[in-house]
């Protein structure tokens, strides 16, 4: 595993294909920084790849990082681990005002659980 801190948290590469994500704190994911996501994932996973987002900590988006954060035809598959309501209501949300893009996500409230859905996603 190599983690990696980026601007707006930190990415660690469990698998080749297979990232787990850390928003830190209070952040506010705006364009620039989905942009810095989308690069990183592009260049350091080999694709197609499945995302661990890791919801430890509370932050928010801005619309247009909203509709924009998981667009990658790359992404196979997102787990998102929520540990508490509004974590998971926040993420509902997400996926709601997305559904154009059919993504394949589930959220969890463990993060065992999280990954082995992602490994049978393979």
């Amino acid at each position: 595993m190599k983690s990696h801190q980026l601007s707006f948290g930190k990415i660690i590469i469990l698998k080749p294909n297979l990232a787990e994500v850390i928003i830190n704190e209070e952040v506010l994911m705006d364009l620039k920084m989905v942009d810095e996501y989308h690069t990183f994932l592009l260049t350091h996973l080999e694709a197609p790849f499945s995302l661990l987002v890791n919801k430890k900590f509370s932050y928010a988006y801005t619309y247009k990082a909203q509709k924009t954060i998981a667009t990658l035809k790359e992404i196979k598959a997102m787990a998102v681990v929520v540990e508490d309501f509004n974590a998971k209501i926040s993420t509902n949300f997400l996926i709601g005002i997305n559904k154009e893009h059919n993504w394949n996500i589930k959220t969890f409230r463990l993060r065992d659980e999280a990954l082995e859905w992602l490994e049978n996603e393979d």
